[in-house]
């Protein structure tokens, strides 16, 4: 099981950026792919983004796609989202996850969790 921490959220204004950060031990990270999900108040988990064990497949939800950036560092064992062009609706507690195999765009299968990190977008 993976051990996650994010990291980078904070309070931005709207058309602002941020980078978020997710240190993993303990696991094969290097060998699974990685995520991120968000959860707004009131509002049910989300699954925006997706990379693969090589870093060279992701996946975006379509709200996200084209402003976010997935990315990873597998020498430091690090995650990365990139978030530009932030807008108040993506005010969010934003999770780092990890599955258990290479390659995946589906929600299910991403088994371990961080505790998340607050991302404010004021308007």
């Amino acid at each position: 099981q993976a051990q996650l921490v994010e990291s980078g959220g904070g309070l931005v204004q709207a058309g602002g950026s941020l980078r978020l950060s997710c240190a993993a031990s303990g696991s094969n990270f290097r060998l699974n792919a990685m995520g991120w999900f968000r959860q707004a108040p009131g509002k049910e988990r989300e699954f925006i983004a997706a990379i693969d064990w090589l870093g060279r497949s992701t996946y975006f939800v379509d709200s996200v796609k084209g402003r976010f950036t997935i990315s990873r560092d597998n020498a430091k064992n690090t995650l990365y989202l990139q978030m530009n062009s932030l807008k108040p609706e993506d005010t969010a507690v934003y999770y780092c996850a990890a599955a258990n195999i290479p390659y995946t765009n589906r929600a299910r299968d991403f088994t371990s969790w961080g505790q998340g990190t607050q991302v404010t977008v004021s308007s």
